[in-house]
């Protein structure tokens, strides 16, 4: 199978490079790169990639900006293999990654999406483990073997927490067309996703094999938005809609979860010293974790 990987792009171009680096040393050489530049402002990207001369790799630029939202749906508009990757264009695919993924699919071809192993990197490419990781791990489902999961269970699990890495999540592409990016979520909208697959009785496959670095560093378009209180906001809104969604599915438990929305209540706590400190949204990180 041919994996397709999508890497919408605005920022920084060398970890762009290193992005694109780690794809070319995959040991399973079938997939095909889809770069969408969403008209970052440096001449000299064009050219790179025609050096590279790989007729797998495709590039274009977005005559007008589109957003991170409109940037992630022009891709799922473009990807046509049978699955994908939406990835990052500031993390690392790890040697094995596009192997491992495909000899899952082999075995389990009806899954809405894949969640890789993932392992979290800071700005200069060394391993970390911040807080938000380790709660990460903590609210995940337990177990350290491969586990294929479905329906409420998963849902309120996900509800109490997002444990997942969205950059390192393969996709079902047909279910993806299908479904979508809500369009009125920038930060939300890998946890709208899978609960949308969830709710239409599709699993996701969590893999225990560790293939994939997430990068994380303040300069992050989810960071600035949690410090200017832009995230909270979203999420608040999203968790409300969302449990009215989910108790009409009869999902009443995860729908108390998410009601609650505890760790993104304590995510926004953790990040008010922070917000003191560089003059960020304090009213709204305490009426996100106290309402």
């Amino acid at each position: 199978m041919t994996l397709d990987i999508a890497l919408p792009f605005y920022g920084d171009v060398d970890y762009l490079k290193q992005t694109v680096a780690s794809i070319l040393t995959q040991t399973d050489r079938n997939w095909r790169l889809i770069v969408v530049d969403d008209g970052y402002p440096d001449d000299s990207i064009p050219g790179w990639f025609e050096s590279l001369n790989d007729s797998r790799i495709s590039y274009q630029r977005n005559p007008k900006n589109l957003g991170a939202n409109g940037n992630y749906r022009k891709c799922i508009e473009l990807v046509t293999s049978e699955f994908c990757l939406i990835m990052g264009a500031d993390d690392i695919l790890l040697p094995a990654f596009v192997n491992n993924v495909n000899q899952i699919i082999e075995s389990n071809k009806d899954i809405g999406f894949l969640h890789t192993g993932v392992e979290v990197i800071d700005e200069t490419g060394k391993t970390i483990n911040s807080l938000t990781d380790r709660i990460k791990t903590f609210v995940r489902p337990n177990g350290s073997e491969d586990q294929l999961l479905s329906g409420e269970q998963v849902a309120k699990s996900l509800m109490r927490g997002n444990w997942m890495y969205f950059p390192s999540i393969v996709w079902n592409t047909k279910l993806l067309q299908q479904v979508g990016f809500r369009s009125d979520l920038n930060v939300c909208q890998d946890l709208g996703l899978a609960v949308d697959m969830l709710l239409l009785g599709k699993p996701m496959y969590v893999s225990s094999q560790v293939v994939f670095q997430y990068r994380r560093h303040s300069g992050s378009d989810s960071s600035l938005k949690a410090i200017s209180g832009e995230r909270f906001t979203e999420e608040k809104a999203f968790y409300s809609g969302l449990s009215n969604e989910l108790a009409a599915a009869g999902w009443n438990v995860a729908a108390r979860s998410a009601r609650f929305h505890a760790t993104s209540r304590l995510h926004a706590l953790t990040l008010i010293p922070k917000a003191i400190r560089s003059g960020g949204a304090v009213t709204t990180l305490f009426r996100h974790v106290f309402r």
